[in-house]
């Protein structure tokens, strides 16, 4: 007979064990499923549907490490879809301005003009997208929706040193052109519209040739292009659990620290192996491949304990990007929730 369950969880270990975490073996992954059935646990007394305060008191999120671009968190308490939801949102819902219009007054470089558009359109722009609107389709272009950069390089061969001059074309030779009342919406130095890199290379020249172009900029979103979204890379892993048996111990021991590749392991004083570095594991196995050391050493995750990584292009800073992030999900949490209620009434 199954004991009845707590208000923390279900009493019984392997159940509970199969409820919040993902067991890795050898041969593959075991109980990935997630269970969102309120009703899946009544038999053991245990209420699985979400309630709110026992959200409240399990949702916490703990920075492990920033930078202006960079941003890796742990989000504790939530489920794999709106964590899901979250990334998806962080990747194709959060609007950068781009190079979308490419006015091509001379190019005499190798390189077609289609192509040299496209690698244009990729070169993120430093600048708030915030202080910006959407560019309306067939409307003209204006200060509220569109910044300007001119591109304009001419490769030379020096007479005296035989040197050559602009030899590639590179991100810090675009140049912003500001329209009407730009240059007072910002009149910082360090948050004028850039390029976020100088060095980008954009293309090869030989002397005698020429490139003259203006390059629009617009608002949008990734889902309409990735040039618009504003990150490299926005992705999320479940936290790992190591547990190794107390029988592992000597020679064992030391075999077991070697074939991790990672180095996650480490043999303490009393001479028993523990996880010291549990993030670092990359879940490739290697510790469990000997079917000795499979029986001992158990690999899992924790079900609803998210790590994020987060790296930003540099329109936005990766903070702003999950911020951002959080109001787009619930503004799409309040569309749900008034169409439900026009339903019901």
């Amino acid at each position: 007979m199954v004991k009845k369950s707590t208000t923390n969880g279900i009493s019984d270990p392997n159940l509970e064990n199969k409820r919040t975490k993902v067991t890795l073996t050898n041969s593959g992954v075991e109980n990935a499923r997630g269970t969102y059935y309120s009703g899946a646990y009544t038999s053991v007394g245990y209420d699985n549907s979400f309630k709110l305060d026992r959200f409240k008191e399990n949702f916490k999120i703990n920075i492990l490490s920033e930078s202006a671009n960079e941003l890796v968190f742990e989000m504790i308490g939530i489920d794999a879809p709106i964590a899901n939801a979250l990334r998806r949102i962080m990747i194709s819902e959060i609007p950068t301005m781009a190079i979308e219009k490419v006015y091509i007054i001379n190019n005499t470089s190798i390189l077609q003009d289609e192509v040299l558009a496209h690698r244009l359109g990729m070169i993120p722009i430093k600048v708030d997208p915030r202080k910006f609107n959407f560019k309306l389709p067939n409307k003209e272009y204006t200060a509220e929706d569109t910044l300007i950069f001119q591109l304009k390089v001419k490769c030379e061969k020096d007479a005296v040193t035989g040197k050559i001059i602009n030899e590639t074309a590179f991100s810090k030779h675009l140049i912003w052109v500001p329209t009407q009342d730009q240059e007072e919406m910002f009149p910082n130095e360090e948050d004028r519209p850039r390029p976020m890199e100088d060095d980008i290379p954009i293309m090869k020249l030989r002397p005698g040739q020429v490139i003259d172009i203006q390059c629009y900029c617009e608002k949008n979103i990734g889902r309409e292009h990735i040039k618009w979204s504003p990150v490299c890379t926005a992705s999320y892993r479940l936290q790992p659990v190591i547990s190794v048996d107390k029988s592992i111990k000597g020679e064992k021991a030391k075999e077991l620290l070697e074939k991790c590749p990672k180095k996650v392991f480490d043999i303490e004083d009393s001479g028993q192996v523990v996880a010291a570095r549990p993030l670092d594991c990359t879940m490739c196995r290697e510790c469990i491949r000997d079917p000795e050391f499979e029986q001992n050493v158990k690999i899992e995750r924790v079900r609803d304990h998210f790590i994020f990584s987060i790296e930003s292009t540099g329109a936005l800073k990766s903070r702003e990007i999950f911020q951002e992030a959080i109001k787009i999900f619930i503004e799409k949490c309040n569309i749900v929730e008034e169409s439900i209620n026009k339903l019901v009434n």
